[in-house]
């Protein structure tokens, strides 16, 4: 999509977002969100790490909230992660949402649809935080490494199911030489590049089949299945691009399973990313899986490629004005990148993030807690219109990388804050 049509595009965000109620904090009348219940384990788990701070912060309105604060829609996740389920139910395909965006219990649960089961994480910190709350068949995707071995033994021995990703046949013996108690075999995804300049042994090339099956035909591993990520999807400028990768992906996923069951080794096929899952193809449904992460939350970024809609993106950084520099007739804000990151940084006409139901203010430089805000290009900034302490609600590029920057998520609906989820820190 050409700036110029996404400069129109993006100031209909926040006439969308206004007019249909997601984000309008004036106004939203919203039905209760619905989502499975959590355990009593969950919640305490939560409760045990709220700090002073977040405490201070429960069961207030949104309006009251101290900034900045990253703010969860409830109604907005808790859709966008059931039409992904029910997307994938009619295909027959099974989703194992990829954890790695929101990183919490809460979140977890809903996206598996209350059953704790069949899930992605990318960090070991992330598969110990999840198995403690009561999760299992956890794939840890991404390559593991000579130091994390006796980490994910420790979790394969513990857990019914805990796989891991691999890419290189020096990972086999470092694992081999580790022996699993209670009978337990490691459970391997191979992860492989089907042309989607991402990590994994390249999918046409001799090795990867070699690689394959040798997992496969190993007593004491067990070839859980193949896998790829559609990264090059995030560089596509339509629908139709974005289909082809999917397509292409699949095709070659499909081929490579083919081949192997064509000597005996029979196993899975996944592919995601979130653009290629919002977005499946009817070959899709020939996969065993796949898995897609941040469309829980979705973001700016997710809608400039045509995965959601405006009203899908579910989290917003709460930020308010704090000074007003009439001399170069800027707002300055109490969010730097420390509360929403850079990653938006050059991809927005908006500046780094889209500011809701404000095309004629743009965030366009941030240092660790400060931003700044500039008149659009042909506007005058109106510093009456923007008094101190008027609340900004800004809309991310990247939910994954804003999300990242904060220890509590406010979760609400409407004006009302419902909870705080904790998420999942390091590694």
């Amino acid at each position: 999509m050409k700036w110029s049509v996404f400069v129109g595009h993006w100031s209909q965000i926040n006439r969308k977002v206004s007019s249909r109620g997601s984000y309008n904090h004036r106004s939203i009348q919203q039905q209760p969100a619905t989502r499975p219940e959590l355990s009593q384990k969950v919640v305490n788990l939560s409760d045990d790490r709220l700090s002073f701070f977040e405490r201070m912060s429960e069961s207030r309105l949104v309006s009251e909230l101290p900034s900045p604060a990253f703010l969860v829609n409830l109604p907005t996740a808790q859709r966008n992660a059931d039409r992904m389920l029910e997307r994938f139910r009619q295909l027959r395909v099974t989703l194992r949402p990829h954890m790695k965006t929101h990183k919490t219990l809460e979140g977890g649960v809903i996206m598996t649809g209350g059953t704790r089961r069949c899930i992605a994480v990318s960090t070991l910190a992330e598969a110990r935080f999840f198995a403690d709350g009561g999760f299992d068949d956890i794939l840890y995707a991404f390559p593991v490494s000579a130091d994390k071995v006796e980490q994910c033994a420790i979790l394969t021995e513990r857990l019914e199911v805990f796989s891991v990703l691999v890419s290189e046949f020096d990972t086999l013996p470092r694992l081999a030489a580790r022996t699993l108690a209670k009978g337990k075999v490691w459970h391997i995804w191979l992860k492989v590049d089907c042309n989607n300049g991402r990590a994994g042994v390249f999918v046409d090339q001799p090795e990867a089949f070699d690689l394959a099956l040798k997992i496969g035909r190993s007593a004491a591993m067990k070839l859980d299945g193949i896998y790829a990520h559609c990264g090059n999807t995030y560089h596509c400028h339509s629908v139709a691009e974005i289909q082809a990768v999917a397509e292409n992906t699949t095709e070659k996923i499909l081929a490579f399973c083919s081949r192997l069951a064509e000597v005996g080794v029979t196993t899975r096929s996944s592919i995601g990313s979130t653009p290629s899952c919002s977005l499946p193809v009817p070959r899709m449904g020939a996969l065993s899986e796949v898995h897609p992460g941040n469309y829980f939350f979705y973001d700016v970024q997710q809608l400039h490629l045509g995965s959601c809609r405006a009203e899908d993106v579910a989290v917003r950084v709460l930020t308010r004005v704090v000074a007003h520099i009439r001399h170069r007739g800027q707002l300055l804000v109490d969010c730097g990148w420390t509360a929403i990151s850079l990653h938006g940084h050059g991809r927005l006409p908006s500046g780094y993030a889209v500011i809701q139901d404000h095309p004629e203010i743009r965030l366009v430089e941030m240092s660790q807690e400060h931003g700044l805000i500039d008149a659009s290009e042909g506007q005058e900034m109106d510093f009456e219109k923007f008094p101190l302490g008027a609340a900004l609600f800004l809309i991310p590029y990247h939910s994954c990388a804003a999300a990242a920057m904060h220890s509590v998520y406010h979760v609400h609906d409407g004006d009302t804050v419902l909870e705080t989820w904790t998420p999942c820190r390091g590694w």
